[in-house]
């Protein structure tokens, strides 16, 4: 087996997660496995799409094809479909991943492709929220210069948790008050700015370095630990594609 490729344990199990397989609508993708091979090798390596090997095949089918995927939401319905969380408590948390100046250049505004300006330069900003193991359960991207706490009700939204771990950036009255209206117990440290400081478990609180974690192997992707993607949606797409993989070793 080459570098990067699937294990046959992991392509039994996302087989029959992918479009084109028996039954259903449209032409047969009877090569589903060589083309994630390929998005594989391409998200771990980091390298241009022009340098695929030639054994995967036409590198621009190959990038259409990849690209049809993130529009239609299959990388994210993959991703969620491998899932199996443990919901005794959750942990939020984002990193900024600088762009690089092949990010630029779409026709589309720079913050509707979730670019921004930040002290770390051009970035985008990559918002997650985990399971009591670490494994990620939502992504979502942001420019760089974004709050973190802006997009917490959204990762949160529908999960039934114990509690909630965030460092201090989500300390909002939003947060708050969503946490007292679930029943999850909120682990966050205060801000100065509050009259009265919460009481933290702080225990539980240094289980908080499993999202960080996640983030290291996140990172392993070097498609993800620099921006190249002129588009959004094709960034989330790499990082789904790598969250799933998370999910299976």
């Amino acid at each position: 087996m080459r570098r990067y490729e699937l294990k046959d344990a992991d392509w039994a199990r996302l087989a029959p997660l992918l479009p084109g397989k028996a039954g259903d609508a449209g032409r047969s993708a009877a090569d589903n496995r060589l083309f994630l091979n390929a998005v594989l090798w391409i998200a771990r390596s980091g390298a241009p799409w022009r340098d695929l090997p030639e054994r995967f095949g036409p590198w621009n089918s190959t990038y259409r094809r990849f690209r049809r995927w993130a529009q239609k939401g299959v990388w994210q319905r993959v991703f969620e479909a491998v899932q199996d969380p443990d919901l005794d408590w959750a942990m939020l948390d984002s990193t900024s991943v600088r762009a690089h100046q092949h990010a630029a250049g779409q026709k589309s505004s720079a913050l509707a492709e979730a670019l921004g300006r930040s002290r770390g330069g051009f970035t985008s900003k990559l918002h997650v929220v985990v399971d009591a193991l670490g494994n990620p359960l939502r992504l979502r991207l942001t420019p760089g210069q974004q709050a973190d706490c802006t997009v917490a009700a959204d990762l949160l939204a529908g999960l039934a948790v114990g509690a909630v771990l965030a460092d201090k950036a989500y300390d909002t009255d939003a947060l708050v008050a969503g946490c007292a209206q679930t029943g999850a117990a909120l682990v966050v440290p205060s801000k100065r700015s509050r009259r009265v400081a919460r009481v933290l478990d702080r225990n539980l609180y240094a289980d908080r370095n499993k999202v960080e974690r996640f983030f290291n192997r996140l990172k392993q992707y070097r498609r993800l630990a620099t921006r190249y993607e002129k588009t959004g949606a094709s960034f989330l797409a790499f990082a789904h594609c790598a969250a799933t993989f998370v999910w299976l070793l």
